[in-house]
């Protein structure tokens, strides 16, 4: 009787749990959802709210408003180029950071830790920053995206954590006796055995500098844009002047429902890599954050 009990109660709290997920999932997915819809609908019926499920008055125009700017491929190629170069190059030094403040036998580990630390609490600020990398002479270079933040100290702290705790010392200590070098140990035995932190942080990486704009604003101006900039000028564009709209067939009523269009095209066209990209490594994505997140 108890057992049955204790079954009808198991199943019962499952179905309470999907429940919460479902609505969860709903409150989370749907605002993108209806971006999508309203790229695809007639702004004038966007604003009637007769987008609720399904695109209203069927139309293309916002998408070949944002295609038809000459700077949208080379914007989604320079996107392409710095996520990855990015990506690889926030990975390596997480690595190359974190490993080595994992072994306890390090001197000075412990001041190594707090000089990071404190890097998360206290900055120089934004025209520091400027100043320092223009006297380095990387205005206007793609490393000046990378260069600035090349540590990030919360991600770097997880994965030491997933070094200290989710990898047996003794297989580190079995690699040494069979004659291993330590950098041998770390390419053969480590990094494949971090393959979920790894696939954790790569996805931080390439969101982060697939999203940034603002950096390369700064720091790149008109040299070799990102998408995510180019889109911005885009919509700037499209915010045209009194004179602009007067030339326009509609006036400001087309002009707008064209600003419209464009918006929401632009949100799915920055949004959409990144959407196809993260099904590829979310079967890592849980294993490692939860094992990177141990206190160690």
């Amino acid at each position: 009787m108890n057992k049955q009990a204790k079954g009808v109660s198991d199943r019962t709290s499952d179905i309470i749990l999907v429940a919460i997920c479902a609505v969860v999932l709903l409150i989370v997915a749907y605002p993108l959802y209806y971006v999508v819809v309203a790229s695809f609908s007639n702004p004038y019926d966007v604003y009637a709210g007769k987008t609720f499920l399904l695109p209203s008055g069927f139309t293309l125009e916002g998408y070949k408003a944002v295609f038809a700017d000459p700077k949208i491929m080379p914007g989604f190629f320079n996107s392409v180029k710095y996520t990855v170069v990015g990506t690889i190059f926030s990975v390596v030094m997480l690595y190359i950071t974190a490993y080595p403040l994992a072994q306890k036998d390090l001197p000075g580990r412990k001041f190594l830790s707090l000089f990071f630390v404190f890097t998360m609490y206290f900055g120089g600020g934004m025209i520091p920053t400027y100043l320092i990398v223009k006297q380095t002479g990387l205005i206007g270079n793609m490393w000046s995206l990378f260069l600035p933040g090349g540590v990030g100290v919360g991600n770097m702290i997880i994965v030491r954590n997933y070094f200290q705790n989710s990898i047996p010392h003794d297989l580190i200590e079995a690699s040494h006796i069979d004659g291993a070098s330590k950098f041998r140990t770390f390419l053969s035995v480590v990094i494949p055995l971090s393959m979920p932190i790894l696939a954790v942080q790569a996805v931080f990486a390439m969101v982060a500098y697939w999203n940034d704009w603002f950096t390369a604003m700064i720091y790149l101006g008109g040299k070799g844009q990102p998408l995510p900039l180019v889109l911005r000028g885009i919509l700037i564009k499209s915010a045209a002047s009194t004179e602009q709209a007067g030339m326009i067939e509609g006036g400001f009523a087309e002009l707008n429902k064209l600003k419209e269009m464009i918006k929401f095209s632009s949100m799915i066209v920055a949004a959409l890599p990144m959407l196809i990209a993260y099904p590829f490594v979310q079967k890592y994505f849980e294993k490692g954050f939860m094992a990177g997140a141990v206190k160690g």
